[in-house]
């Protein structure tokens, strides 16, 4: 079987949280943070969903085109029911989905993909270095679904069977919490957690656990309010930690990054000229015919392979890169 193989470099930030995360400190203005049309008014404006801060980092992501030999049992099949086909003008993104720990935003992007909700809307919000913001219209950047507003999934109560490595410290959040927690890898997502000897003392047994808003990371944009997602959703084009534990990361870039990084830049109702990219249409693998899906694969990062393969990007003062710049490999079986 052909394989051709490449690396996403599917980052990770270490951060934790004890509890549900907060409201951010700074909530969305019209000046900089609310998209709006051009003849929008203001009950528009309070609608508009919207991610509340551009980052501080400018950091375009990309791929990671270096090649790494794992053997074939370090690698894992994506299942088609936990893909998401995102068909744009500059190719095809596919997004692995995680319903471990964010069950009912998969839930409304699956109900909304296969209710081809998505087909013909626009990436209306874009910004280098930042995030991909798709789900508006051209005629109205806050078009969403009728469908009622969904809570928040910022963190999740895991026990230790659910592994997730813990190989650096990092902030939860830059911006709302500088405390330190472990980072690392949950099932090749970046994830970050609460250190997991605290189970032993905590009432259930459990820790408070997330993913994290490296690049490629597919997260669901909201209002100010925690609990106002509906449909418009982003994907990260540059590490965003500042979101880490305020938005609900549901799924990861596996394949098109390069698609991703090609969205036409700007933001509706603000640059005046542009011209946003559409979203051509969004499909859930397992409804794909046969012979219209991609046989992903990626690397197991519980696997002794990729422990091996840690090893070989420490310094000669024994450090790992930042999480969020160690690539995760991915190929496609055809």
């Amino acid at each position: 079987m052909k394989k051709s193989i490449w690396m996403a470099s599917v980052f990770a930030l270490s951060l934790t949280a004890s509890a549900c995360a907060e409201e951010p400190a700074e909530t969305a203005d019209s000046s900089s943070e609310t998209i709006v049309s051009g003849a929008a008014s203001s009950a528009v404006n309070a609608a508009a969903q919207d991610v509340v801060e551009e980052p501080e980092i400018a950091d375009g992501g990309g791929m990671d085109q270096a090649e790494y030999f794992f053997p074939d049992e370090a690698w894992r099949a994506v299942e088609q029911e936990n893909a998401l086909y995102i068909n744009t003008e500059h190719g095809m993104i596919v997004i692995e989905l995680a319903p471990e720990f964010a069950p009912i935003h998969v839930e409304r992007m699956t109900t909304l993909a296969r209710q081809n909700f998505y087909d013909y809307l626009v990436w209306h919000r874009v910004l280098d270095g930042f995030v991909a913001q798709g789900g508006g219209s051209r005629a109205n950047p806050a078009h969403s679904t009728d469908l009622p507003d969904i809570p928040g999934e910022f963190t999740i109560r895991r026990s230790p069977d659910m592994q997730i490595s813990e190989l650096q410290p990092r902030m939860v959040n830059p911006r709302q919490d500088t405390r330190l927690a472990p980072s690392g890898f949950w099932n090749s997502f970046p994830a970050a957690t609460e250190p997991v000897a605290q189970s032993g003392i905590t009432a259930d047994g459990m820790v408070t656990s997330w993913l994290l808003h490296c690049t490629g990371a597919a997260s669901m944009a909201r209002t100010s309010d925690p609990n106002s997602a509906g449909s418009q959703f982003y994907i990260t084009r540059g590490d965003a930690e500042h979101l880490n534990t305020q938005y609900t990361v549901w799924g990861r870039v596996r394949h098109g990054m390069d698609a991703v990084n090609q969205i036409a830049v700007g933001t509706m109702g603000q640059d005046i000229g542009f011209s946003p990219d559409s979203i051509i249409s969004m499909r859930v693998g397992s409804d794909l015919p046969e012979d219209e899906r991609l046989n992903i694969e990626v690397v197991d990062t519980n696997s002794a392979a990729f422990a091996d393969y840690l090893e070989t990007l420490r310094t000669a003062d024994g450090m790992l890169p930042d999480v969020c710049a160690i690539p995760v490999h991915t190929r496609i079986s055809e």
